[in-house]
């Protein structure tokens, strides 16, 4: 599946930093339920690898399971080999989403500006990540979706929770990154599914 016809089916991608392996198959199944099906273990993360590839085995065939936080080349290699299929990174690296593209997996660099935006399209990525997005604003997705090309996806992250979905979804987001509003560490599940259920229903406005 393409990015965008995961995003088709929820546009929410759960940022689950600080997650640990003994807690994340529970906390995404409760993701599961409540339908987001796109899921990233920023490699900041205690034993991020070991968290996507125990998700990679239980939830690959119906879920995206990728890294966050991937600020290197070899990090690509060691999220491929742990089964993870989305690479998300917090700057515009065009070697890291070459490298991705090349093993056959989905991007989602970062960007805060329209130079950086057109490199990552041609270097391949298949959305944008527009961080931190609380820091630009709508006005700066309206104004950027005016000048990229029509099938460009941009995802705000950073400082987006269920009060700030509505209005971007306005201005032309297809898609959100979500971290403290969905999970912090230490979270329960039930207090994920909270939370959760909020966000979904944000997206009807």
């Amino acid at each position: 599946m393409t990015l965008r016809s995961w995003l088709e089916r929820c546009p929410l991608v759960a940022i689950l930093r600080g997650v640990k392996p003994q807690e994340v198959e529970s906390i995404v199944e409760v993701l599961r339920e409540e339908g987001i099906f796109v899921v990233e273990v920023p490699l900041n993360s205690p034993e991020p690898l070991e968290s996507i590839e125990l998700l990679a085995k239980r939830f690959g065939d119906n879920m995206l399971i990728g890294a966050g936080t991937v600020t290197k080349t070899s990090g690509v290699t060691d999220v491929a080999a742990a089964g993870g299929r989305l690479i998300v990174t917090p700057h515009a690296d065009l070697n890291v989403v070459r490298t991705a593209k090349e093993k056959g997996l989905l991007t989602a660099p970062g960007f805060f500006n329209p130079t950086e935006a057109f490199a990552l399209l041609e270097a391949g990525a298949d959305a944008l990540k527009l961080f931190p997005a609380d820091v630009l604003g709508p006005p700066m997705l309206k104004a950027m979706l005016a000048v990229l090309p029509k099938d460009t996806i941009v995802l705000p992250v950073g400082g987006v929770g269920a009060e700030e979905i509505p209005q971007w979804i306005r201005v032309g987001a297809q898609g959100f990154g979500l971290g403290t509003a969905l999970y912090r560490p230490g979270d329960t599940p039930e207090a994920v599914r909270g939370k959760a259920k909020a966000l979904v229903a944000a997206l009807a406005g």
